[in-house]
């Protein structure tokens, strides 16, 4: 029988949850003041979980938090808030809380936060390092920390991505609907699940839907269920991906590309809390918190006609932005360090961790497909390692010699016309760039209106080259092939 302990200077609260929490399996002690909580946490050494007030007699709740982790580091503290306490509930989750509930206090709520911190793991902490050398997986000179989210992914130690960890903590415990706005592999999914496992749905199911991978005609059966016999091939009954659900969370990815027709079944599901399977007659209630995630803005997206208006504003009770991660780069080798870790134990291998050579192409290589590319690049990278460190001859092509798929300048023109090999993003809008074509030659005059369209669908799609080549109806081997051979006349 699991113990807890209640400390809450209000009486009626403590008989109130003593008499609850017996009812449901739980073996309850209470405290009405801080000292005598922590003399019960002495005589009393197998408590399974603390629920505290923040605000006791002659003491603050971050204070008693210490107190209690510095004896106890790895019990879980539920911290019980009023409303206007929220900001300072969200301060003491960094500081070791488990969660916390607000005042006036629910039962169904209060009993699903302790189940969800009685099953957790606690959370672990993965040191982040620098070295001047090559870069190990078993150093612990620095103080900062990654934060495991899952298996595959990790919160990095970038000042951006703490802020995102504050804004998961003070958005998890509420029902807000939530936008995540990030590129193609930059982790909404595990955002979207670090949100779910911090929320009062973390024992029921979280779905995770890829709308840009449904077909028109499927879309309505895989979200909402179908009957038998709906259409041609429904030979059985089929639960959808909100029924199934039903009490948890549903993370819906690149949510524009649903069609106008889903989009309209989904504002009733929103709007009325009840869906219906294709082809039924019956009404299915629901209960699912619904997060969201796009790589393209959903307001601009309605202001085309792509996407309904009236659900964007649905959707729209708060948002997170995830940056790239060449916007980071700080944290590319906390990332790289645990892509590596996962390789070693699927590849039952050792491997430390990166020559410094490794380590500049990695920070200084402009990661398009984000962390998604970076795991590929670590996974084939300790595939084929033999020695203790990855060296650069273990990375893809692309990867070791990035200069070289790079455009270059010569040292003509203005004096601050940078001489070095630089990307293209860091030189567009200040250096000039030397045209070396005879101006009466048709052909290289074309040249040179292809590479001006180039620079302009580059810049369109932020100098993502795959983006840019289907802009530009053309593969991305051609696109590489006409910047080198722009690279070449431009260096006779």
């Amino acid at each position: 029988m699991p113990k807890i302990l209640v400390i809450d200077d209000d009486r009626d609260i403590c008989f109130l949850m003593n008499k609850f929490l017996t009812k449901h399996g739980y073996e309850t002690h209470e405290s009405y003041t801080a000292k005598k909580a922590l003399e019960l946490l002495e005589q009393i050494t197998d408590f399974d979980l603390v629920l505290c007030d923040y605000r006791l007699e002659g003491v603050d709740g971050k204070t008693m938090l210490l107190k209690i982790k510095e004896k106890y580091p790895s019990l879980p503290v539920i911290i019980i808030t009023g409303y206007n306490d929220l900001k300072t509930a969200v301060d003491v989750m960094k500081m070791g809380a488990y969660d916390y509930v607000t005042k006036p206090l629910f039962p169904e709520e209060i009993l699903n936060t302790i189940q969800s911190a009685l099953n957790a793991a606690p959370v672990v902490a993965q040191p982040v390092h620098s070295s001047n050398g090559a870069s190990h997986l078993d150093d612990h000179g620095d103080k900062k920390k990654a934060f495991t989210a899952n298996g595959d992914y990790i919160f990095g130690t970038s000042a951006v991505f703490q802020q995102i960890m504050d804004q998961i903590i003070l958005v998890g415990p509420t029902d807000y609907s939530v936008i995540i706005y990030g590129e193609s592999g930059s982790g909404k999914e595990a955002i979207a699940q670090e949100i779910h496992k911090r929320s009062k749905r973390s024992s029921y199911p979280f779905v995770a839907i890829d709308c840009g991978a449904l077909s028109k005609e499927l879309a309505g059966s895989e979200l909402f269920g179908h009957e038998k016999g709906a259409f041609t091939g429904a030979i059985n009954q089929k639960a959808g991906s909100f029924e199934l659900a039903n009490g948890g969370t549903i993370f819906l990815d690149e949510i524009a590309n649903l069609s106008y027709e889903i989009q309209v079944s989904l504002l009733r599901v929103i709007q009325e809390r009840k869906m219906r399977r294709v082809g039924g007659v019956k009404d299915i209630s629901l209960d699912v918190r619904i997060l969201i995630a796009s790589n393209e803005r959903l307001w601009d997206a309605a202001q085309k006609g792509k996407f309904r208006e009236d659900l964007f504003h649905r959707f729209n009770e708060f948002t997170i932005e995830v940056p790239p991660l060449r916007q980071r780069k700080e944290d590319i080798m906390v990332f790289a360090r645990h892509f590596l870790h996962k390789a070693n134990e699927g590849l039952n291998k050792k491997i430390r961790g990166f020559s410094p050579e490794v380590e500049e192409i990695f920070k200084n290589y402009v990661w398009h497909g984000n962390l998604r590319e970076l795991k590929n690049v670590v996974k084939r990278a300790a595939l084929l390692t033999d020695g203790d460190y990855v060296e650069d001859r273990s990375l893809p092509f692309e990867i070791s010699n990035y200069r070289k798929l790079l455009f270059e300048h010569n040292n003509e023109g203005p004096a601050e016309a940078p001489t070095a090999v630089v990307p293209i993003r860091d030189t567009i809008a200040t250096a000039p760039v030397k045209k070396p074509f005879n101006e009466n030659s048709l052909k290289e005059a074309s040249i040179d209106l292809e590479y001006e369209m180039i620079l302009k669908a580059l810049k369109e799609t932020n100098f993502n080259k795959s983006k840019a080549a289907r802009l530009l109806n053309i593969d991305r081997k051609t696109l590489y092939n006409k910047i080198k051979l722009y690279q070449e006349l431009n260096n006779r």
